[in-house]
């Protein structure tokens, strides 16, 4: 069958694994994007999670220090601040260096791909995980308080359980988002996906073929995505009123 639809599409044959087909290229670019992702959206949880508890918790300076942080990166355009972070915050680190005496580093495109996301991230992981944790019942956490419980353990025990069923809706969408973010790193040379495409498509005038083939790989990362973080949901929610669990 293969082999017909070949036959019938000549320019499939340049999505072969072998050259001079290019499907290696494209599968190590989705593999590149994957990996960026996922460090992206681990640091962004990490970051966002201090965040909110910062900005619910926190003191003054603390609060209004993540909101202009929340502020400024929900303003500028993604790219503005990839270019910004990417290529500034990576000269000022060698300055640094050197003032120190220390040699210039070459960091490494992943890691430098993965914190500029991954801040980005988190600015929207902040307000998501602040809207969760608020909208757990007050009650609760002052019948914790009432029995003596310790912060920590309300946190784990009450908080943590409760907004993670709210939160999980919101962070599938970063997570959707982070994984498209993952393109804008093309302008700064990096080989994902969508600068893999590129290359293959300019070298092969199969503008078409090629970023068809891209798009398709992008639709199977949200579908196996969307199924994933329903089945996260639904176990964070079980036990719930409405969740079909049994929980009564």
């Amino acid at each position: 069958m293969l082999e017909t639809l070949t036959e019938a599409f000549p320019t499939l044959s340049l999505l072969a694994w072998e050259p001079p087909g290019w499907g290696a290229n494209l599968v190590r670019g989705l593999v590149n994007s994957i990996q960026i992702a996922l460090g992206a959206f681990g640091l962004g949880l990490l970051i966002g999670t201090g965040g909110a508890y910062g900005k619910l918790y926190g003191g003054p300076v603390m609060r209004d220090m993540l909101a202009v942080y929340t502020t400024v990166v929900r303003a500028v355009p993604e790219l503005v601040l990839i270019l910004i972070l990417y290529f500034a915050v990576t000269d000022l680190v060698n300055q640094a260096l050197v003032s120190f005496g220390y040699d210039r580093v070459q960091i490494s495109g992943v890691a430098a791909g993965i914190a500029v996301l991954g801040v980005v991230q988190g600015a929207y992981a902040t307000e998501v995980l602040r809207g969760a944790i608020l909208a757990v019942p007050v009650g609760q956490l002052e019948a914790a308080r009432a029995m003596g419980m310790p912060v920590l353990k309300a946190a784990r025990r009450i908080t943590l359980p409760l907004m993670l069923a709210n939160a999980i809706p919101g962070l599938a969408n970063l997570w959707l988002i982070a994984t498209k973010d993952t393109a804008l790193l093309a302008i700064v040379g990096f080989a994902e996906l969508t600068l893999q495409t590129r290359q293959a498509a300019s070298s092969t005038k199969a503008f078409l073929t090629f970023f068809l083939a891209a798009g398709v790989l992008y639709l199977l990362i949200t579908l196996l995505s969307g199924v994933i973080f329903g089945r996260v949901e639904k176990w964070a929610r079980r036990g719930q009123p409405g969740s079909g669990g049994g929980g009564r």
